[in-house]
C-alpha cells in the first residue's frame, strides 16, 4: 500500500539506514571489510537526487558486528570513508553518519528502534525537526525508530527477509525508487 507523501520543503531531513537501503545487505552476515561494501544500483544516482530535496540527510544505523568482535571501529570508519566519499563523488551528500556497535541483547539507547542516534543528530543539528523528517530502512527497527521519533516512515521492500507485518507509511523496492517520487 501506497500512501501520498507529505509536503517536503527545504528544511526537512532525511534519516537513512545503511545495510539493505544504501548497500547490499549481506544475508546472515555482516559488512565488515571494504571489499564487502557494494551499493545498490542506482543508489548513488537517488541520493543526488535527494541532496537537492532534504536539508539534512543522516545515516543511522545498527552495526552491532563491532560488539560481537566480527570487525572494529576503525574498519566501520575506512566502509564509511569511502561510502562518504563515492557519495560525494556522484553529487550525493550525507551530513553524518551515527552507528550502534553494541550487541541488542544490552538494549543500548543508541540502537534502534531506540531514539539514540536521532538525538545525536538533533544535538549536533538543532534545526532537526522529526516531525519533518522521513526514516527509509529495510527493517521493523527502522519504522519503530521513525514512529518513536514521529517521522514518515519508508520501508524498502527486503528480499532476505520474510514478509514483514508492520505497516510503514510508504513501501518502496529502492532508495532509487523512493527518489523517482521527486521527479
Amino acid at each position: 500500500m501506497i500512501h501520498s507523501l507529505p509536503h517536503i520543503t527545504n528544511d526537512w531531513t532525511l534519516f537513512l539506514d545503511r545495510d539493505g537501503v544504501i548497500n547490499k545487505h549481506m544475508p546472515d552476515a555482516y559488512v565488515t571489510t571494504l571489499s564487502e561494501f557494494e551499493f545498490i544500483p542506482d543508489t548513488l544516482d537517488a541520493l543526488k537526487i535527494l541532496a537537492s530535496i532534504f536539508h539534512k540527510i543522516v545515516i543511522v544505523t545498527n552495526q552491532q558486528g563491532i560488539g560481537k568482535g566480527l570487525m572494529s571501529s576503525m574498519d566501520l570508519e575506512k566502509i564509511h570513508f569511502y561510502m562518504l566519499e563515492e557519495i560525494s563523488k556522484h553529487g550525493g551528500r550525507i551530513d553524518a553518519v551515527y552507528y550502534c556497535p553494541y550487541l541488542s541483547n544490552i538494549k543500548p539507547k543508541c540502537r534502534k528502534p531506540e531514539i539514540g542516534m536521532a538525538l545525536q543528530a538533533k544535538e549536533a543539528f538543532p534545526s532537526i525537526d522529526f516531525k519533518k523528517s522521513i526514516i527509509i530502512g529495510d527493517s521493523p527497527s527502522d519504522i519503530l525508530f521513525g514512529k518513536n521519533i514521529g517521522a514518515y516512515t519508508v520501508l524498502v521492500k527486503n528480499k532476505n527477509l520474510p514478509s514483514l507485518s508492520i505497516e510503514a507509511n510508504l513501501f518502496v523496492d529502492s532508495l532509487n525508487q523512493f527518489a523517482s517520487l521527486f521527479l
